[in-house]
């Protein structure tokens, strides 16, 4: 063989050579394009779960605060609505008697006292005597229990009170009892 033939052979063999290794490097860099594009999607996946589950926990959290807000306040105004029937009662045994007690009498004064208190803490509490007398009928906030024609009131208007309603965050507790006229 002579150098010539030597040479050409050797550049051959050097041109395969690179040729391969470029075949090689493409198909590695090919693998590696491949993994990172099924990496990055897999991240996008992961990403967009773990968003949802962020959202997801803050609607759970958002809805136990808003049911135990509403738990309290029916419990609020479950105790309430029984308390109504003491502070009813206190308020009929002042009405009656405040005409025939004496000056002094501490029992009375007592009653009174503990009538106010009771109003005061119910007042602290949110809660409010819905008005009635003088007013017009509205169904949301009275019961009517009886009705007089009478020329002296205007129409649908609450001549008389018999029980008196409250309602606690502009919710009824209880609708007041009236007697409507006209």
């Amino acid at each position: 063989m002579n150098e010539e033939a030597l040479t050409k052979e050797i550049l051959e063999t050097v041109v395969q050579q690179e040729q391969t290794e470029e075949t090689v490097e493409g198909e590695v860099l090919d693998e590696a394009a491949e993994k990172i594009a099924k990496l990055e999607q897999q991240a996008a996946e992961n990403f967009d779960k773990y968003q949802r589950s962020l959202a997801e926990f803050d609607n759970f959290r958002k809805r136990t605060s808003k049911e135990k807000a509403t738990m309290y306040d029916d419990g609020v105004r479950d105790t309430i609505e029984k308390l109504l029937m003491v502070v009813d009662n206190l308020e009929r045994a002042v009405a009656v008697q405040e005409s025939k007690v004496e000056e002094n009498d501490g029992f009375f004064k007592g009653v009174q006292m503990t009538l106010k208190q009771f109003q005061e803490v119910l007042h602290g509490l949110g809660v409010e005597e819905i008005k009635a007398l003088g007013e017009q009928f509205d169904p949301n906030f009275h019961a009517a229990v009886a009705h007089e024609d009478d020329k002296n009131y205007g129409e649908n208007e609450i001549i008389l009170e018999m029980l008196k309603g409250y309602k606690y965050k502009d919710k009824v507790i209880r609708h007041s009892m009236v007697k409507v006229a006209n």
